[in-house]
């Protein structure tokens, strides 16, 4: 069966949204939010690998990929903001009930969400998408939450270096047992974006943002425990940002969460995209029927 994936985009409180979107639009949504520094792009593998059962919908965030990048001055690069185009988006496309797969950014964005609205999130699949703070990896965490609580010369020098092409290919290959089920393309492409003139900014203001999403867990905490929503944990354990600890601790408030820890890294689509087709295959059948 030939799987056709469109590349759309919609306007969005006057702001272009580009989105890959597949499958029946009477079938249940996925919705598929992406993290740092990538795009939907991540998702050019899933997206068709779901879309005979799901209908599929893999939005760029604002800033990224091939949505608008407007100006810091023209736009609130917060975490809130993110998630009311995301929101937009969605009312824009009727979607009034969804499961979401969330990796990295797209767990934060995904949690308000959640929050924002409970009733309407069937299910969850969090792909190394931090909500409890045993899952970040102090390295990398240490410098962000000292650039968002002190900006200035000093901290924000590592800051622009997690936007160099060395910190974005890590991001590929840091913790995959076998780099050479990651194509190159991927840092290459996401370098390309982070490069534009002025994304520097945006990507330091979403720095700077971040620890409003850890002042969120304890309501996302109390989400997962007054909702029980299904949700399955596919994660790469050799990540350097967010790690295995993070997987695990969804069960201190959904002790019914489902957890596989494969051995790859960050974005564990690239070495892993047919495992983790299955388990979310047979996740959603169960947690959708």
């Amino acid at each position: 069966m030939e799987i056709a994936v469109h590349h759309r985009t919609a306007t969005v409180d006057g702001l272009e949204v580009f989105y890959r979107e597949a499958g029946d639009p009477k079938a249940p949504v996925v919705v598929l939010l992406h993290g740092f520094p990538t795009s939907s792009h991540m998702f050019r593998g899933l997206v068709p690998a779901l879309a005979d059962r799901y209908h599929v919908i893999a939005p760029d965030h604002i800033g990224f990929g091939q949505s608008a990048m407007p100006a810091l001055r023209d736009f609130p690069y917060t975490f809130n903001a993110l998630t009311d185009v995301t929101s937009g988006l969605l009312r824009h496309l009727a979607v009034d009930r969804f499961a979401m797969y969330v990796q990295d950014y797209g767990a934060p964005i995904g949690w308000r969400l959640a929050l924002r609205a409970p009733d309407r999130v069937s299910a969850i699949i969090t792909q190394n998408g931090n909500a409890y703070e045993e899952g970040f990896v102090k390295p990398f965490w240490t410098a962000v939450f000292a650039y968002a609580a002190n900006p200035g010369p000093e901290t924000e020098a590592p800051m622009r270096g997690a936007l160099s092409v060395e910190s974005t290919r890590w991001q590929y290959l840091n913790g995959v047992a076998d780099p050479t089920l990651v194509s190159p393309d991927n840092w290459v492409h996401d370098q390309a974006l982070l490069d534009r003139p002025g994304n520097d900014e945006v990507q330091l203001g979403l720095f700077r943002d971040y620890p409003a999403n850890v002042d969120l867990y304890p309501r996302v905490h109390q989400y997962f425990r007054d909702s029980q929503v299904p949700l399955l944990a596919v994660w790469g354990a050799g990540d350097g940002i967010f790690g295995p600890e993070g997987a695990e601790a969804f069960r201190q408030d959904l002790p019914d969460a489902e957890i596989h820890l494969l051995d790859t890294g960050h974005f564990a689509l690239e070495s892993h995209l047919g495992t983790i087709t299955g388990h979310i295959r047979d996740f959603l059948g169960r947690a959708l029927a």
